[in-house]
């Protein structure tokens, strides 16, 4: 599709997507969202762009093999459950530090486990997208 409306829209609403699946994976050990939402969201960024301009533009705005975020979304979510074998508790268990910013902000292992969920939500939703994508595009 070659709308100009579409490719115009879609240069808008792609910074807002990929911010609103940040503050979803952000809140998400606390309230409604996390690493799987969000990625959702963030895909559906780059389907829109799919959408506007197709997936040769796709691959050339992605400056890396977005197989790549799998294998790194599972070792950040596995690296995440060792601070508690450390400290001689169940694996994953939620080990929380206070960081002397932002009043007192706290940071935890949940958070990088739902980085890591992110990551391989994203980079398999998005790989299944563009693959389907090709193989439409040579039928």
């Amino acid at each position: 599709m070659k709308s100009l409306v579409l490719r115009t829209s879609t240069w808008l609403m792609i910074p807002v997507l990929l911010l609103f699946s940040v503050f979803l994976l952000l809140r998400g050990h606390n309230l409604p969202g996390g690493g799987f939402v969000g990625g959702l969201v963030a895909a559906s960024a780059v389907l829109l762009q799919l959408i506007a301009s197709g997936p040769g533009e796709v691959r050339r705005l992605i400056p890396f093999d977005v197989k790549l975020l799998l294998p790194a979304g599972l070792l950040i979510a596995l690296f995440s459950g060792l601070p508690a074998l450390a400290l001689g508790q169940p694996f994953l268990t939620g080990v929380w530090v206070r960081l002397p910013i932002w009043d007192g902000l706290k940071l935890g292992t949940p958070t990088f486990f739902d980085v890591g969920v992110y990551l391989v939500v994203l980079g398999i939703t998005v790989q299944i997208i563009l693959s389907m994508a090709e193989e439409e595009q040579w039928n």
